[in-house]
């Protein structure tokens, strides 16, 4: 029997420009500040080219991100990542605009995917979504010990219309998403640490964040409550931001 050979820890190609576009619902929404404060910081040290834009209708949500990958596809010079945070309020599937109308999120996903953005076809495009994806609230579960875990051939000369994409939620799917009106929402606070903190590939990072949200303890009246994000990945290569 062969002996198991290690994978292949291939790399996406950083060295072009790196552009990040935050998208940000502050109405009714307090504490968001922070996080944008905070994000602001990150790209910065990332070495990210950041564009923030507050308060977007529904309608705008999508013309902002028509722009981003308008914008991406005239440079002359390589893109090596499109970065792209959304903060609203939201349902499963749907934020919230300014304006009160809703925005689905596979429409906002699709601009930038291998197939409508040619900047970034074959690189890595990551999507943080801070927003409630449902109503329900977790109050947490008792386990005795042990640790809580997150576990990603050649180039083809195609690649499916979908791959290189990473969407992280700041909650799982039917639930709420929590924000402190002082601090911002432990999700952006606690991504934004370990993002600037630690190296390493970005599902790695990401497993750090997990793990330290789902030590935290969360109060919404007077009540401990749990949440954890939610990761979804068609990387083809480790991505390194640092």
């Amino acid at each position: 029997m062969s002996k198991p050979q290690p994978l292949e820890e291939e790399a996406y190609d950083m060295s072009g420009a790196r552009l990040a576009l935050t998208l940000c619902v502050t109405k009714a929404r307090e504490g968001c500040e922070e996080d944008l404060a905070a994000l602001e910081r990150m790209f910065r040290q990332l070495g990210f080219e950041s564009t923030m834009k507050r308060d977007p209708t529904a309608q705008q949500f999508q013309e902002e991100l028509n722009k981003f990958q308008q914008a991406m596809d005239a440079r002359t010079d390589p893109v090596s990542c499109g970065f792209v945070v959304l903060m609203a309020h939201g349902l499963e599937g749907e934020l919230k605009g300014e304006d009160g109308q809703m925005v689905k999120l596979d429409d906002l996903f699709e601009v930038l995917n291998n197939k409508n953005c040619q900047a970034l076809r074959a690189k890595p495009k990551v999507y943080i979504v801070q927003a409630c994806r449902g109503e329900q609230r977790d109050l947490g579960e008792i386990v005795d010990g042990g640790e809580i875990r997150m576990i990603a051939e050649d180039s083809p000369q195609t690649i499916p219309t979908y791959t290189d994409a990473l969407h992280v939620y700041s909650t799982v799917e039917g639930y709420i998403s929590y924000r402190h009106d002082e601090n911002g929402s432990c999700f952006i606070q606690t991504l934004v640490d370990v993002f600037t903190e630690r190296v390493g590939p970005i599902l790695e990072l990401l497993t750090e964040v997990t793990r330290r949200m789902a030590e935290a303890e969360l109060f919404q009246e007077g009540k401990a409550r749990k949440v954890n994000p939610e990761i979804l990945s068609t990387l083809r290569k480790r991505l390194y931001l640092q």
